[in-house]
């Protein structure tokens, strides 16, 4: 019988308010921030996934919810994989929209680690700064520890290539999190 997989994590400072839960094998998703294009990215995240995902942010200032939003979801990640022991650990993705074709990989061992090349610095993005969304994952990947590598590939519109991104995070994450053998997937014997 397996045990849920399910990791909450809570950040409140002078800032931000912040509160994450997700589920690897749930299917629902809610998410609540004072930012529209942030909103839809992560609802995205979570319906390509097939991962629920409950979010609740709100602060002062878009830097300090999106990037504090990154590592609250990465510390939720972290316990909801627990020892990280049955999971497949690897997970990648190659997805296409419109224009743009963005290429993610990880690996959910504990090694934190991200190299981001989606060219959205200097882009605005509906109701966000564009060099936001590589800070999120970054963040989310250095809280969560795990590796993350995101590539465009081809696009230039920054709408598609960021929400290209994140349904290939959303793949990515659910391959490596699914069940396998229920031993830990390294040669060293520990993740």
């Amino acid at each position: 019988m397996y045990t849920e997989r399910i990791g909450r994590a809570a950040r409140e400072t002078r800032e931000v308010k912040i509160y994450v839960e997700i589920n690897l094998d749930g299917k629902s998703y809610r998410v609540r921030t004072p930012y529209r294009f942030f909103t839809h990215i992560l609802e995205t995240m979570a319906h390509h996934g097939g991962i629920g995902l409950s979010v609740e942010a709100e602060g002062d200032m878009s830097h300090h919810v999106i990037e504090d939003t990154g590592i609250a979801l990465g510390e939720a990640l972290a316990i909801a994989l627990g020892d990280r022991r049955g999971i497949k650990r690897f997970g990648y993705a190659l997805i296409p929209m419109d224009d743009a074709l963005v290429a993610v990989a990880i690996d959910l061992a504990r090694r934190p680690y991200s190299s981001i090349s989606l060219g959205l610095r200097g882009s605005y993005i509906e109701d966000i700064d564009g060099s936001l969304i590589e800070h999120f994952l970054r963040s989310m990947s250095s809280s969560g520890y795990f590796t993350m590598h995101a590539v465009k590939l081809a696009g230039e519109d920054p709408h598609h290539i960021a929400e290209a991104c994140f349904k290939a995070l959303g793949v990515s994450l659910s391959q490596a999190s699914s069940r396998s053998s229920g031993e830990i997937i390294s040669v060293k014997g520990v993740a």
